[in-house]
């Protein structure tokens, strides 16, 4: 065969391989999109107010992808230091993928990806957001009869489209321009009759992403500008009255970028300061934690699909308050887990919880045998 035979031999095979590798991540990218949890046609039914409000109202600032060293800089963040000096304040881990969209999902559900029904991948553009199938705190505040808000990400808008948000402001942009207009639309609610409001702030995430990643200078810059921002939202407040959340989503790699699993995008920041809360450091927590002490501080229904335990360590609560709370969560993990089993074709089983044991521990420890063993037989 001619030499030159070989080579278009070879070019064709080399297209052929590229062609194919491409189908391939096609093919496992639109796998992933379509995933839906098995609760997504059939969520547990929310259950009852889990209590009263324990604060005027509370803020849940949200700094995207602030990661969990740049946070303690005090040079970088001095206000965020100065509230953790005054709250209470822990690390928090989540689960891949490190995504936005199923971290959002899971702080506002306080349920992991696998069964919150969020999108595995952040959404390729906005027409393709998915709508909440699934319990959550805003959808829990509305039954209430409370007033929410959200100033954030334009995925918010498509998020929590039936979760009965009373007031909104969305916007495609990621920059310190977009945070200045999120912030600007915040404020007023801030003294008005809103017991429950997001504030997104985005352009930590976009530096990481579009200016060099956390080692940049530029990094840290719009993590004091995301500072100055939060000093801005806190000033309107009474702390005497209201309470702050301050947490991120994610992290990012070095270089800048998310989405797997790299141990520095998996550790979040978590501050919270002002009514209700017992300042202090405490423990390491987890995501799914943070929708269920919302739900707590509003006295709210737990969200249905909950799998956190509710930070009532770092609140100023009763014995008696504690013992209610924890009885509200053995009845909402047990109608998780009756919605679950039929969801995954699994039997039903007799679980009993003593009263010296965590109901969520042992609910989510129930859930997840049974989850393996449907997985593996």
């Amino acid at each position: 065969m001619k030499p030159y035979l070989w080579l278009i031999l070879g070019i064709l095979a080399c297209l052929a391989i590229a062609a194919g590798a491409y189908l391939w991540t096609t093919g496992l990218m639109d796998s992933l999109f379509a995933y839906r949890s098995p609760l997504h046609n059939n969520p547990p039914t929310p259950g009852e107010a889990a209590g009263q409000l324990m604060t005027r109202k509370v803020v849940f600032v949200l700094i995207d992808a602030l990661r969990e060293d740049t946070s303690r800089k005090t040079d970088v963040m001095p206000f965020l230091n100065e509230l953790r000096a005054q709250g209470a304040w822990a690390t928090m881990h989540s689960r891949t993928p490190s995504f936005s969209d199923p971290a959002w999902t899971t702080l506002l559900s306080g349920a992991w990806p696998d069964i919150n029904d969020g999108q595995p991948l952040n959404p390729p553009d906005l027409s393709h957001v998915r709508t909440f199938t699934q319990d959550d705190i805003f959808a829990a505040a509305d039954r209430t009869g409370l007033r929410t808000a959200v100033s954030g990400y334009a995925w918010f808008e498509g998020m929590l489209v039936n979760s009965g948000v009373d007031a909104g402001f969305y916007t495609p942009g990621e920059d310190n321009a977009a945070d200045r207009q999120v912030v600007d639309a915040a404020l007023p609610w801030l003294t008005e009759d809103y017991q429950l409001i997001l504030i997104h702030i985005d352009q930590v995430d976009y530096a990481g992403h579009h200016e060099g990643g956390p080692l940049d200078p530029r990094w840290d810059a719009a993590a004091t500008r995301s500072d100055e921002l939060l000093r801005e939202i806190v000033t309107h407040l009474d702390l005497g009255q209201d309470t702050v959340i301050i947490l991120s989503d994610h992290g990012q790699i070095d270089r800048g970028g998310h989405g797997g699993q790299d141990a520095v995008t998996l550790v979040e920041p978590f501050v919270m300061v002002g009514a209700g809360v017992k300042p202090g450091s405490y423990p390491d927590i987890q995501m799914v934690d943070v929708a269920p002490t919302v739900a707590v501080l509003l006295g709210t229904n737990l969200p249905a699909t909950n799998q956190g335990r509710g930070l009532t360590e770092m609140l100023t609560l009763s014995e008696a308050q504690r013992q209610s709370i924890r009885q509200a969560l053995a009845v909402q993990q047990a109608l998780l887990l009756d919605a679950y089993l039929p969801a995954i074709a699994a039997p039903p089983i007799d679980l009993i919880v003593t009263p010296d044991e965590d109901p969520v521990a042992a609910y989510q420890a129930a859930m997840q045998k049974v989850k393996m063993a449907r997985l593996f037989r």
